[in-house]
């Protein structure tokens, strides 16, 4: 069972699949839907096979498995659009409907030599481009984080795992005795679907863009399996802040 203490401490949303992360003080969950403007766009490379303009597996976009330097994008959203930040390749400022060109030459530097180039700029559905086709959240806990951080001797960033709704308070990996079982965070109520398998994006370092721990390894070594966090739908909607309290009714 959850503790009493357990709460929501961050909300991320990743308004462009695989570049760039935003932090988010509250944010309005609906049903059927993943969280609000995230994974809305996502960028196609030269080899992507796109059908229609519905969901599409991830093997058709950028991804920071394939580029670490992707992993260290911070995102802005704000009246002037968005705004990308890098250590390397600076700021750039773009209206997505309209700034897809101005992307793709500033992610070109990014993205290494000898795999399909970035190509377009594609708006995702409605429901956004998660790494699954079911719109779902992602459901992370601090405290395996730091789990695995201190079997690793190192502290790992939440951004490595571009997540979204990080909880502190619980036992490390009680996250996984929530599949099947709901949630009540703020005034939304959450169903917990499925536990999440990760890849190799996840040793990337979101300050430098380098590629430089071996998560998954640590993980198989450790608890014998590559899963961190969960998915969860959201079945009732409702307002989510830093600091709501988390409560399993069932």
């Amino acid at each position: 069972m959850i503790a009493p203490g357990a709460r929501l401490a961050h909300i991320v949303r990743h308004p462009i699949k695989s570049v760039g992360h935003e932090e988010l003080a509250a944010a309005a969950l609906t049903p059927g839907h993943m969280l609000p403007g995230d994974r809305a766009w996502a960028v196609a490379h030269a080899a992507a096979r796109l059908e229609g303009e519905g969901w599409a597996p991830k093997g058709n976009f950028l991804r920071g498995v394939a580029s670490a330097e992707l992993m260290a994008v911070r995102a802005e959203s704000g009246p002037w659009g968005l705004r990308l930040h890098h250590p390397r390749a600076g700021t750039l400022e773009i209206d997505p409907g309209t700034g897809g060109d101005a992307l793709l030459a500033w992610l070109a530097p990014l993205w290494p030599e000898g795999r399909p180039a970035p190509d377009r700029l594609v708006r995702a559905p409605a429901t956004g481009m998660g790494d699954v086709p079911d719109p779902w959240v992602s459901v992370l806990s601090l405290v395996s984080l730091r789990a695995l951080g201190q079997r690793m001797g190192q502290a790992l960033s939440i951004h490595r795992f571009r997540g979204n709704l990080w909880l502190d308070g619980l036992a490390p990996w009680e996250e996984f005795d929530l599949v099947g079982r709901r949630l009540r965070i703020g005034t939304a109520l959450l169903e917990v679907r499925d536990r999440i398998t990760r890849c190799k994006a996840t040793t990337a370092n979101p300050e430098t863009g380098r590629f430089d721990a071996d998560t998954i390894g640590a993980l198989s070594e450790g608890w014998g399996h590559t899963d961190f966090g969960i998915y969860a739908e959201v079945l009732a909607g409702g307002e989510v802040r830093t600091g709501d309290t988390v409560e399993v009714l069932a």
